[in-house]
């Protein structure tokens, strides 16, 4: 088991050229539905080539689980690790609360299966395949280090979280009500009803984000569920109730002053990886809000090199 509780001081195979490739956009995408299911559920494959056998990694943004889109990678580590070879596949995934959790979950178990299906199209070595996400993504990334089959290799939690049922999901978030608070019928009207992926442009759906954490109201709006009466039922869908020592090798990074995310979410999932005796690091970023903003570049592309080398480790 290892454990870093501080930046790295040298961002190894992140320098020069290299670092000024890891700030472009990643590559053009390749588009694919890899189901339907009241609507196209879509990925975007980078750096695919038929018939080769490199590493890959299955990522999922962030955005609550309420909007968001697969455009959002962090670009640093998506960029690094196609300059080292990796098929990166990053998924969209039905959205709530038209879609509540189990399924968005059920949307992910077949990215992961549709990816092995597709895996010598894709270019990809079954075997040696990281998951990892950004925020919500990250949440959803911690899930499948206990409800994939095969488990990922490795897991990159990008200021994630591992518990959805806590005080800062399920009561009323003091940070986000010094904004102007968000009626129940502008949330409504910021939904829909069926089944959505991949939000309009110029959509509102932060209005309804922003109604559940004023209110307290996510987990009942996500999931269906109400953790005050069911908390059991929420057993399976928060990952830090389900490390055992089978759970992947796993990096944290989270910054020290995130307003959406506490920090002390990645904090108590550094304690119990560690109690489980699963190889981790906790990446501490001192004074970087979410999403690492505040956190000066270079501290993102250590923090980006890092993380590509702990992935490297785990996938060789």
């Amino acid at each position: 088991m290892t454990r870093r509780h501080f930046l790295p001081t040298v961002a190894a195979g992140i320098t020069g050229s290299s670092a000024r490739r890891a700030q472009a956009q990643p590559a053009a995408a390749q588009s694919v539905t890899y189901k339907t299911a009241g609507c196209e559920i879509r990925a975007d494959v980078y750096g695919a080539s038929e018939g080769a056998a490199k590493p890959a990694l299955l990522w999922m943004h962030g955005g609550a689980l309420i909007l968001g889109s697969r455009k959002g990678v962090m670009r640093p580590f998506h960029a690094g690790l196609l300059e080292q070879g990796y098929v990166i596949v990053s998924i969209g995934y039905r959205l709530a609360p038209e879609t509540k959790l189990p399924a968005i979950v059920e949307d992910v178990q077949d990215a992961w299966k549709w990816m092995h299906e597709q895996a010598r199209r894709l270019g990809i070595d079954r075997g040696r395949i990281a998951t990892g996400g950004a925020s919500a993504g990250a949440y959803l990334a911690q899930m499948t280090g206990f409800c994939l089959n095969p488990r990922p290799r490795a897991l990159v939690s990008y200021f994630g979280y591992g518990d959805i049922v806590g005080p800062w999901y399920s009561q009323p978030d003091e940070f986000y009500r010094t904004q102007p608070l968000v009626s129940r019928e502008q949330a409504i009207a910021a939904v829909g009803t069926a089944p959505v992926a991949d939000p309009p442009r110029g959509n509102q759906r932060d209005k309804f984000y922003l109604y559940c954490r004023q209110n307290g109201l996510w987990p009942i709006q996500v999931t269906g569920r109400d953790p005050q009466t069911e908390n059991k039922w929420f057993n399976f869908y928060c990952p830090i109730r389900n490390i055992t020592a089978k759970y992947p090798p796993t990096i944290l990074i989270h910054g020290t002053a995130d307003t959406d995310v506490p920090y002390t979410l990645s904090k108590d999932m550094d304690a119990m990886l560690g109690k489980a005796g699963v190889t981790h690091e906790f990446i501490a970023v001192d004074g970087a809000e979410h999403r690492l903003a505040g956190a000066k570049p270079e501290e993102v592309l250590r923090v980006a090199a890092r993380a590509i080398e702990f992935v490297q480790a785990h996938t060789v």
